[in-house]
């Protein structure tokens, strides 16, 4: 009777080894340990959007995150980096290109997506040149990929002179370039981990696509399961896939995140930047209105978040390093006592525009100002349609022209995130509309918090100074990123 129990139990063994090694795990994975790094894995991160999110994740008048969206972006990175990765370094983080998922009656960009993936990037480390011989400097910071392909780039938005290949993100409804993006990266077969940040219904084609062009048979989700769930295909040497999904059972708050530690405060001293105020009157020392300048706009101009840790400021990888996300999350709380009138209307530098020769996605300037975006339930919208990775003087004019002629931003108050090199220029631009020819400035590399401000009033007259900061001392920001 005992013989027979033995065998029997043999018999059992083998066929449930059998079972298993035809299932989606053929490495008996354990779905609450973090994947193999030996492995090539590709994770997927759902980020929401007005039709699949977790109840009072997304604003419904602004379709971008809320508090408690943000809020669980802040912690989803913690497990990732943790639970998911195991503390291991990302190798690329792919997100949705904003301009490719307008929504609401008033095409507002998806910045969603890749504000629920930033935090993430900078719990990261990247290693960069700073010259051709051979001198690096690794920062607390990742770039993010959200560049467009020639196929994928939207009506009106503006055609890139060069495509970076190298830093392609994801198109909402684009699945053949999505695709191709990721079955490029199967091919390549190099461990890792790769991390992409999409609304469902890309997420969800793209899981689809691959699974049937790489001929996994895994049995994958079928239905929106809420963004506390990350999948994760890992793939063997040998080229065996398995399923991995993670519920990492968040429970954000709804209320803006407080910081760790308060940041350290600093006073509008004009050290870095000197002290400006001009006027163009009309009439007055030969100032003359334009035709079609707007009427009763305010603009404050904020230069994107600590981007460039090391001594020559050369460190470049299209985002911003740790230490600016403590300066951008505060200031979703802080400008409130500094901009007055308060803004109505957020604006910034579409992210995907790239600059191919370093094969980046310039990512930051919108990063830095989404937060104020989100903490005052504003409208975020992205100047997409001209290029600024140009000529300073061509980019100048285009953002003269789309900013401040025409009527569509008279009677809007404004917080612009900008690129530091092309504020100035485009400030002398539209004072040199009225007549004259302003003199150039300079941006310090190391000046993080000067606020520039253009007012215009009731019938074209024009003051810009630089009177504001943002009062947060850039040399006491710690290095690593604030932990949630």
């Amino acid at each position: 009777m005992k013989k027979f129990f033995y065998l029997g139990s043999l018999w059992l063994a083998l066929a449930l080894s059998l079972l298993t090694g035809c299932s989606d795990n053929p490495e008996n994975i354990n779905p609450n340990a973090p994947l193999n790094a030996g492995n090539l894995n590709l994770v997927f991160v759902v980020s929401p959007d007005l039709t699949y999110q977790t109840p009072g994740d997304i604003n419904p008048n602004t379709a971008n995150l809320t508090p408690q969206g943000l809020n669980r972006s802040l912690l989803l990175a913690t497990y990732l980096k943790n639970q998911v990765l195991g503390g291991e370094n990302v190798n690329a983080i792919y997100a949705l290109s904003p301009m490719t998922h307008l929504q609401t009656a008033n095409d507002y960009p998806d910045m969603a997506a890749i504000g629920f993936i930033q935090q993430f990037a900078l719990l990261n480390r990247d290693q960069r040149p700073l010259d051709k011989v051979g001198n690096t400097y690794t920062a607390n910071s990742f770039p993010i990929h959200a560049a467009y392909t020639p196929a994928t780039v939207p009506n009106g938005v503006a055609v890139p002179a060069t495509f970076c290949t190298v830093c392609q993100g994801l198109d909402f409804k684009n699945t053949d370039a999505n695709t191709q993006l990721v079955s490029g990266i199967i091919a390549k077969k190099t461990p890792g981990f790769h991390v992409f940040s999409a609304p469902w219904e890309t997420i969800r084609a793209l899981l689809v696509n691959i699974n049937q062009q790489q001929g996994y048979a895994l049995d994958l989700p079928t239905s929106f399961m809420g963004s506390n769930h990350v999948y994760a295909i890992s793939i063997t040497a040998s080229g065996n896939a398995n399923l991995v999904t993670y519920n990492s059972q968040l429970n954000p708050a709804t209320s803006y995140p407080d910081l760790p530690l308060p940041v350290e405060r600093a006073a509008c001293t004009h050290l870095l930047q000197p002290s400006f105020k001009t006027s163009r009157i009309g009439g007055i020392n030969g100032a003359v209105i334009p035709p079609n300048i707007n009427k009763n706009q305010t603009v404050y101009i904020v230069r994107h978040a600590e981007a460039h840790p090391d001594a020559n400021f050369v460190f470049e990888n299209g985002n911003f390093v740790a230490a600016g996300q403590w300066r951008a999350l505060d200031l979703g709380k802080s400008l409130n006592d500094k901009l007055v009138p308060a803004p109505n209307v957020v604006y910034s530098i579409d992210p995907a525009q790239s600059i191919a020769n370093f094969g980046i996605s310039y990512v930051r300037p919108s990063l830095t100002v989404l937060p104020y975006a989100i903490a005052n339930k504003l409208p975020y919208k992205l100047a997409s349609s001209f290029s600024l990775l140009v000529s300073p003087a061509t980019a100048a004019e285009s953002a003269r022209q789309f900013f401040f002629n025409g009527g569509q931003f008279s009677n809007q108050v404004m917080l612009l995130g900008w690129e530091s090199q092309r504020i100035n220029p485009f400030l002398n631009a539209l004072l040199d509309s009225y007549g004259g020819t302003e003199k150039e400035r300079t941006w310090p590399g190391n000046d993080y918090d000067t606020i520039w401000t253009v007012r215009i009033d009731s019938v074209g007259n024009l003051t810009v100074e630089n009177d504001l900061c943002e009062g947060i001392d850039s040399t006491k920001l710690p290095e690593m990123a604030p932990l949630f």
